[in-house]
């Protein structure tokens, strides 16, 4: 990769969530509600937020051990056109794997994505242009 990548760890931000449906049961959901009620939890997506930050850290050493031999990028991956190209130019081939957010620019042509990328593997949220997503959707795990 030349210098212009970005791989940048962060803890998400206000406006850099994904959202995600959870269906529970109606007894679970009354004990949810029961907490809010309570004064536990200021909501149910504060409770769902809580426990799924527990059950992320009670896990963080598998996480981390699996992030290691799988030879993922954590946090954020952005690919630029410059990127790409020398990538192409260099006669290599990405394979994209990222937990996280993996970002590839609004001005990379889906040739050059094609040409450059062999494969995406991304845990968490994957940002390009419509073309580029088609241009790839073959190479999309």
């Amino acid at each position: 990769m030349t210098s212009s990548s970005e791989v940048v760890e962060h803890r998400q931000r206000t406006g850099e969530t994904e959202k995600m449906t959870v269906n529970v049961g109606v007894v679970d959901l009354g004990h949810v509600d029961l907490l809010v009620q309570e004064g536990f939890y200021s909501n149910r997506s504060d409770l769902v937020r809580t426990a799924l930050r527990n059950q992320l850290a009670l896990h963080s050493d598998t996480v981390k051990q699996t992030v290691a031999r799988r030879t993922l990028t954590v946090g954020l991956q952005h690919y630029s056109r410059a990127d790409l190209e020398a990538v192409v130019a260099a006669g290599r081939r990405l394979q994209v794997q990222v937990v996280g957010l993996a970002r590839i620019a609004d001005d990379v042509p889906p040739e050059l994505a094609r040409a450059a990328i062999e494969s995406v593997t991304v845990l968490g949220a994957f940002q390009a242009s419509p073309a580029v997503r088609r241009a790839l959707s073959d190479r999309i795990h």
